[in-house]
C-alpha cells in the first residue's frame, strides 16, 4: 500500500510540472512595435522593455523611512547671471549663458541636470549637470551656446530635473529660458506660451486638457521649411511659398496635438486638415498635410522623404503653398509635434 500511495505522489507531482511547463509555453511574447507616422527615434519615441523584478527592489535612497524620502525637493531660479533677456549677439558669436538657482527644499541635489526642451537650440547640449548643492545653497549652472546666423530673435527653453529625471517647478514655473536678439529686430517678451494667432490669423482654438504649458520654435518651422524648399528645388519643382493662413491651420494642428498627446490627422474636435484650413480663412483647391511626433527638424524630414507617400506630398507640383506648425509640450510620449499643410488656391 506505501508503494501505491508513492506512485500516486510521484505521478502527481510529474502531472503539476507538465502542467506549469505547457502554461508558460503557451505565454506569447510580447511583440512592439509603433505605427507608420511615428517610428522610434533617439529623441523621440522610447519603447517600453520589461525588466523582471525592477519593482521588487526598491531603491535605498527612496525606501520608506531612508533620508531621501523625507526631504522635500525645491528650487528658485533667482536670477541671469550672464546674457539678459534680449540680449544683442552677432552672427555665430559664442557664448555662454548662466542661471543661478537656489536650492530652497530640504534635500541636497547630487545628480541634477538642467535639460533642453525646446524652442530654438542654437547648439545647446542636450543637457548639463548642476554641481552638488546642499539644501539652503546656491548654485550656478552655465551652457554654451552659439548665436543663429539670420536675423531674429531666438529662445530656447530649459527644464530642472533631479537625479531621477523628475522636474522641478521653478517657483511659478516648470521652464526657464536663454532668449537673444540678432540684427535689427525688436526685443519680444518672453513666453512659455505661444502666441494664438501667426500674421494676425487666430491659429486653431484647441479643446480638451483645462491646462495646457506648450512650446514653440520659429527655428524649426524655418527649418523645415528650408529642407522641403531645398528638397523640390533639387528635384526640378520650384519653392513652397509659406502662407500666413496655412501657417495658422499648421500651428494649430500642432498644438492640438501636442496639447493631447496624440499623433493624428483628425482634430480634437474631429476635424480634417481641408476644414482646418478653411477655417484659417484660407480658400484651398487642394490641400493636404503630414505630420510627425518627436526629434529635431531634420528627423522628421528625412522620415518623411524615406516614406513614399509623404515623399510625394513633399515633391507635388500641384501645391504652391505651405505652413508649418510645431509645439512641444515634455509630459506626453512624443514631447514635439510637426505639421506641415500643403495646398493650393
Amino acid at each position: 500500500m506505501k508503494k501505491i500511495w508513492i506512485l500516486i505522489l510521484v505521478t502527481a507531482l510529474s502531472l503539476a510540472s507538465c502542467i506549469k511547463v505547457s502554461q508558460q509555453a503557451a505565454t506569447p511574447t510580447p511583440v512592439l512595435f509603433v505605427t507608420a507616422t511615428l517610428p522610434p527615434t533617439k529623441q523621440g519615441l522610447s519603447l517600453p522593455t520589461d525588466t523582471p523584478g525592477a519593482s521588487e527592489t526598491p531603491d535605498a535612497s527612496t525606501a520608506a523611512g531612508s533620508p531621501a524620502a523625507a526631504c522635500k525637493d525645491s528650487a528658485i531660479l533667482l536670477e541671469d547671471v550672464t546674457v539678459p533677456d534680449n540680449s544683442q549677439m552677432q552672427y555665430g558669436q559664442k557664448f555662454t549663458k548662466t542661471w543661478r538657482f537656489q536650492n530652497n527644499g530640504k534635500c541636497n541635489w547630487s545628480g541634477y541636470t538642467i535639460v533642453f526642451i525646446a524652442g530654438d537650440r542654437m547648439a545647446s547640449p542636450d543637457s548639463a549637470s548642476v554641481p552638488p548643492t546642499e539644501a539652503g545653497r546656491t548654485v550656478d549652472v552655465s551652457v554654451e551656446l552659439t548665436a543663429p546666423s539670420l536675423d531674429g530673435g531666438y529662445t530656447g527653453y530649459y527644464e530642472l530635473r533631479n537625479a531621477n529625471g523628475e522636474t522641478l517647478a521653478i517657483g511659478a514655473e516648470k521652464t526657464f529660458w536663454v532668449r537673444i536678439v540678432i540684427g535689427n529686430v525688436a526685443a519680444a517678451p518672453v513666453s512659455t506660451l505661444a502666441p494664438m494667432s501667426i500674421g494676425g490669423v487666430p491659429t486653431v482654438k484647441v479643446t480638451g486638457p483645462a491646462s495646457c504649458n506648450y512650446s514653440t520654435s520659429s527655428s524649426y518651422a524655418n527649418e523645415i521649411t528650408s529642407l522641403i524648399n531645398n528638397a523640390r528645388l533639387q528635384n526640378g519643382l520650384p519653392a513652397l511659398a509659406v502662407n500666413v493662413r496655412l501657417s495658422a491651420a499648421a500651428q494649430g494642428h500642432s498644438i492640438d496635438m501636442a496639447c493631447h498627446g496624440v499623433i493624428s490627422h483628425t482634430g480634437s474636435d474631429g476635424s480634417s486638415v481641408h476644414q482646418r484650413v478653411a477655417a484659417a480663412g484660407y480658400s484651398a483647391s487642394r490641400s493636404s498635410e503630414i505630420i510627425y511626433g518627436s526629434g529635431y527638424p531634420q528627423t522628421a524630414f528625412d522620415w518623411w522623404m524615406n516614406d513614399q507617400i509623404h515623399r510625394d506630398e513633399i515633391l507635388n507640383p500641384n501645391v504652391t503653398e505651405m505652413g508649418v506648425g510645431y509645439a512641444y509640450v515634455s509630459d506626453t510620449a512624443h514631447g514635439g509635434y510637426y505639421t506641415v499643410d500643403f495646398a493650393s488656391p
